[in-house]
């Protein structure tokens, strides 16, 4: 037998403002479809003023484990993905902790676009390790909070919002067939850290900061990056693409999910899509699509799930999940 981490359910939260291109195009030089060509977003969700990472999380997770039917108190670790976090410390999951009432212990984590990936693989050894036994992982972003609104080259790309699991402790088999995280595959290349970052931070300028990016550069590492970590986290378990039921890509550009979908000889119909309607969530947005996709009905016990994400750092990493 092998200690493995199933999902129990799943929650998301988008704040209520809705931001099209069109209201975009009032503020910056841009237009619907420059936009849509490029990245296939059409609209995003942006928090209020005075609603905070901290809010989005929560009600994410309350939604999930509501869904899961697991009370806050059997928490028992907390692990949130994010970039834009309350204050600089403490953890923006402690806030969310006490909101719950949930026990154990609680961090952040900060790997961008890629955090919940990370979350999640951080969460299952917690687990397997005999650390936990039931964990909530969450990505939650305000992520408009960092955009330089004059530069349409990245304030059109991202919104706001939240998505979270609840993981419960089993044995498995060992095999591919058993329930829940499969494995998870993490990377990073610092030397790349100049093509996707933040121009400001505590230690630096004492200031939050602007989202900098060479989108083109960004581009040409998703393709081949994700590719492999794709290729990587099908060897690792003996399959197959076409043992994939449902592609739950980061949802950053449409081009992109396309790319790895072909590579997988995947149906666009077996992608799960949210980048029209969110943008780039940053951490947020596998789990985001993810609820979507279970709560829509979509997605089914016993389903293959592959999860994959790239972000500044470069950070990237997969995930196999069986439903």
């Amino acid at each position: 037998m092998v200690k493995r981490s199933r999902i129990l359910g799943c929650g998301s939260y988008l704040p209520a403002n809705i931001v099209t291109n069109d209201d975009l195009a009032k503020r910056v030089d841009t237009s619907d479809e420059w936009i849509v060509q490029r990245t296939g977003i059409r609209s995003r969700h942006l928090a209020a003023e005075g609603e905070l990472t901290s809010d989005l999380a929560l009600a994410a997770a309350v939604r999930a484990l509501e869904h899961a039917g697991v009370e806050p108190g059997s928490i028992d670790c907390i692990v949130l993905a994010t970039t834009t976090p309350d204050n600089t410390f403490p953890a923006t999951a402690t806030k969310v902790q006490a909101a719950l009432g949930a026990k154990g212990f609680a961090l952040d984590i900060q790997a961008v676009c890629s955090g919940f990936i990370y979350a999640l693989s951080i969460a299952d050894n917690f687990i397997r390790t005999g650390q936990a036994k039931r964990a909530l992982v969450i990505g939650a972003e305000t992520f408009s909070r960092l955009l330089d609104w004059s530069d349409r080259t990245t304030c059109v790309l991202f919104g706001d919002g939240a998505g979270a699991v609840v993981l419960e402790g089993y044995d498995g088999n060992g095999n591919a067939g058993d329930r829940g995280v499969l494995s998870a595959h993490l990377h990073s290349d610092g030397s790349q850290y100049d093509l996707l970052y933040v121009d400001g931070g505590v230690s630096a300028t004492g200031t939050a900061g602007h989202v900098r990016m060479q989108g083109q550069e960004v581009f040409r590492h998703a393709v081949s990056k994700l590719s492999s970590v794709v290729e990587e986290a099908l060897v690792a378990n003996g399959l197959e693409p076409a043992a994939i039921d449902w592609l739950v890509p980061h949802q950053a550009n449409q081009r992109i999910i396309d790319g790895i979908a072909r590579k997988l000889k995947l149906s666009t119909d077996k992608v799960v899509l949210t980048v029209d309607r969110h943008g780039n969530t940053s951490a947020a947005s596998i789990p985001l699509a993810l609820s979507e996709a279970v709560h829509d009905g979509r997605i089914k016990r016993g389903d293959l799930i592959l999860m994959e994400a790239i972000g500044g750092g470069l950070a990237w990493g997969s995930a196999l999940v069986r439903w």
